[in-house]
């Protein structure tokens, strides 16, 4: 498993214990409970879903230093029924409770998260196209979100800045041309310094190799189709400019890969990905998604 994703989880359980403890303790469960008291539950699926993060459980519990046992009782990536058992936990009845809500809190909203995700990618069932997020994540949750939605079956954008170039139209706005100061800067222009500049070192830190370009038209596409570039986005394309811009690809022969974004939903994906593009990102996947209803059920032992 990630150690990235290890780290990112364990500092939010510890965030998430601040906020139910503080410095002090679970005064209702310290009161109602014995020290001594025993027993087990399972986290249970109220709904239909796809699991995610079930597997990093006992990162979770290990971060309330708990006496507990955690057993994974599904994989990731699963899809389960309503009633479908997820996780047993079992030992001291008071840790039982005091790392209930955490620990329904972090994987109901991966759960979400990856059955979202799976709603999409099914939607563009036998096509070649592949669904990708975005950096419209939950702050704080940039990886578990994004780990959730590869348990879903999509696929992961950029991590972060540092990680690729993707330029955009704020980028375009902003910059200068090197030849003209007072013009703003060119798709074409952009396009070959980041191409210039990837792999390379700038201030001793290694550049990333992969080069992104958002395009908002057709003129703006065909300037930067043979740069040498990765990927252009086609942004808020019609479905008409997207067949067009896939077709002027293949007549060209280079191996660019087409991304379509911007008001993509559950209703206009497949006729998005039927338009022969390569990648489809949509940030609804982290944006939209909604908890999964989960619970903790006690059972005999």
């Amino acid at each position: 498993m990630d150690e990235l994703l290890e780290n990112d989880l364990r500092q939010l359980v510890r965030l998430s214990i601040a906020e139910d403890l503080d410095v002090a303790l679970d005064w209702t469960t310290v009161a109602m409970i014995d020290s001594e008291r025993r027993g087990a539950c399972q986290i249970v699926a109220r709904g239909a879903g796809v699991s995610a993060g079930i597997a990093l459980t006992p990162w979770i519990i290990d971060e309330f230093d708990a006496d507990l046992e955690v057993e994974v009782l599904v994989g990731e990536g699963v899809r389960f029924e309503p009633g479908t058992p997820l996780v047993q936990l079992s030992g001291s009845a008071r840790d039982l409770l005091t790392s209930e809500r955490v620990t329904l809190n972090l994987l109901s909203r991966m759960c979400g998260v990856a059955t979202l995700t799976r709603h999409y990618v099914d939607r563009i069932e036998g096509t070649n196209a592949r669904l990708y997020d975005t950096r419209k994540t939950t702050p704080g949750w940039r990886r578990l979100e994004k780990y959730a939605v590869t348990c879903g079956g999509g696929h992961n954008h950029r991590t972060g800045l540092y990680d690729g170039f993707l330029i955009k139209d704020n980028h375009l706005a902003l910059g200068r041309s090197s030849q003209s100061p007072d013009q703003p800067l060119s798709a074409l222009e952009a396009a070959t310094r980041a191409v210039a500049m990837r792999g390379g070192q700038v201030n001793q830190l290694l550049a990333p190799r992969m080069v992104e370009i958002e395009v908002d038209g057709l003129d703006q596409f065909e300037q930067v189709l043979e740069t040498g570039i990765d990927i252009i986005l086609l942004d808020n394309f019609s479905l008409e400019d997207l067949r067009a811009a896939v077709a002027a690809r293949d007549a060209a022969g280079v191996s660019v890969e087409l991304e379509a974004s911007g008001n993509v939903n559950i209703d206009t994906i497949a006729a998005v990905a039927a338009t022969g593009v390569d990648r489809i990102s949509s940030g609804a996947l982290t944006h939209q998604a909604t908890w999964l209803d989960l619970g903790m059920d006690w059972v005999q032992t």
